[in-house]
């Protein structure tokens, strides 16, 4: 935020309009961005469109956050005259929203693939730049996405606030103070391949989330592709299928969890990006780094840091919507992406059978009864044709396949005519 609530209230002062935002979703998350717009950032950005299949959730959304003049659009006259009218815009149709001259900043916050390509595509024609609370998107496609919103001049990033933007934020940190970054790490609660819908219901009642979606951040699909997102962001890599996801004894904390890493592992190669479960403080993200110079090796362990050769630096939150204007203000006002591919894909998040699948039987949604996502290299994904998670949706087994093996294309049959498989094509191609 340093800096960007200068460059903020600059922008206001000089009477410069808010950054205008144009919104696809109104779930839990997206509620929270309009309420952290309206009350924190009122008159420097505004939230002038939300796209929603249910459009109450998104009046609802606008509501709760003190502003209930939405007015519900189904065309895109409609939808200019009422935010040139000074009210917030609610329509069925999120094309209205990806395509209107009243956006500067398209915010894409279902977690939906398929549906959300087609906009994103859209909204980086029409101008707009691109920021992602959408990791799964971001780690099937992003580094096309990426390049293609380089092509139009827009920036293209994932927010700052989930712990890949937090992680990407301390690694520029580390690295900016002259210690090499050899490790991004996120801190976790909990890590269950087999967990589904059925028994994340309660925990996801109790916070007002889709279980399908707190099921993907228990079984590991959700950091799979948040620590693919930073490897492709940093040039990193995974030491292994799945990652090392070393587990400790609940609340030690990460300075020591740390020490269960080789250093002579981390040291040797581009860095890794990883995960621990159960350490202090969670959910925070760590950033392991080194340095070669003796007297700053002195002056690290003056300040606490201990003698090396790996130092731990961490942060010990990640705020979500909270933090989420920052990284709209940074794409708009300073052309800085959060976080986002420096080249092509690094890592992939790649398709495990969570129990033993049927042939004939369909692959549901992310977080769902069949698959689980682990973080594998891309190269590896690519010579043993396996089956990235993000396009495995809606597939259809070919032949059994037992439970934790990896899905091949070779074991799927994939719907007809789906843009996601047109982009995987065209990525390859890209960054062969």
């Amino acid at each position: 935020m340093i800096i960007v609530d200068s460059a903020l209230a600059k922008h206001a002062e000089e009477g410069k309009p808010p950054i205008r935002v144009g919104m696809i979703g109104a779930g839990f998350m997206a509620a929270g961005v309009v309420l952290q717009i309206n009350t924190a950032f009122a008159g420097q950005m505004q939230v002038t469109a939300i796209a929603n299949r249910t459009p109450e959730k998104a009046v609802k959304a606008y509501t709760d956050a003190g502003q209930d003049d939405a007015v519900i659009c189904d065309s895109e006259a409609a939808l200019s005259k009422a935010i040139e009218a000074g009210h917030a815009a609610v329509t069925t149709d999120p094309m209205l929203v990806a395509t209107s001259p009243h956006v500067d900043v398209f915010l894409e916050v279902t977690g939906a693939v398929d549906d959300a390509l087609p906009l994103v595509l859209a909204a980086i024609d029409h101008g707009k730049h691109i920021v992602l609370m959408n990791a799964e998107l971001d780690g099937t496609v992003g580094p096309l996405l990426k390049a293609k919103a380089d092509a139009a001049g827009v920036v293209y990033t994932n927010v700052d606030g989930d712990q890949p933007g937090v992680q990407q934020n301390l690694y520029r940190f580390v690295k900016g103070i002259g210690v090499r970054p050899v490790l991004c790490g996120n801190i976790k609660g909990l890590q269950d391949p087999y967990r589904t819908p059925t028994t994340q219901a309660g925990f996801a009642k109790q916070w007002g989330q889709k279980p399908s979606m707190v099921t993907s951040f228990a079984d590991g699909t959700k950091i799979s592709f948040e620590q693919a997102i930073v490897a492709n962001a940093t040039g990193m890599t995974v030491a292994k299928r799945g990652m090392h996801g070393f587990t400790v004894e609940g609340g030690t904390p990460i300075t020591e969890a740390a020490k269960l890493y080789d250093p002579e592992e981390l040291m040797s190669g581009p860095g890794i990006v990883d995960y621990v479960v159960g350490a202090a403080p969670g959910p925070g993200v760590f950033v392991l780094g080194t340095i070669d110079h003796p007297r700053q090796k002195h002056y690290l362990n003056l300040y606490k840091l201990g003698e090396g050769p790996l130092y731990c630096f961490y942060t010990p939150y990640h705020l979500c919507h909270f933090e989420v204007p920052a990284t709209i203000a940074r794409a708009a006002l300073f052309g800085d992406a959060a976080i986002a591919p420096i080249a092509g894909p690094l890592v992939e998040v790649i398709s495990m059978a969570k129990k033993d699948l049927g042939a004939g039987e369909e692959i549901d949604e992310l977080g769902g009864y069949t698959v689980y996502g682990e973080a594998e290299t891309a190269a590896i994904t690519a010579s043993e044709n396996l089956l990235p998670i993000g396009v495995a949706v809606g597939a259809k087994l070919k032949r059994a396949v037992p439970k934790d093996q990896a899905l091949t294309y070779d074991d799927v049959e994939l719907p007809e005519g789906r843009l996601i498989d047109r982009l995987r094509i065209e990525q390859a191609k890209m960054f062969a």
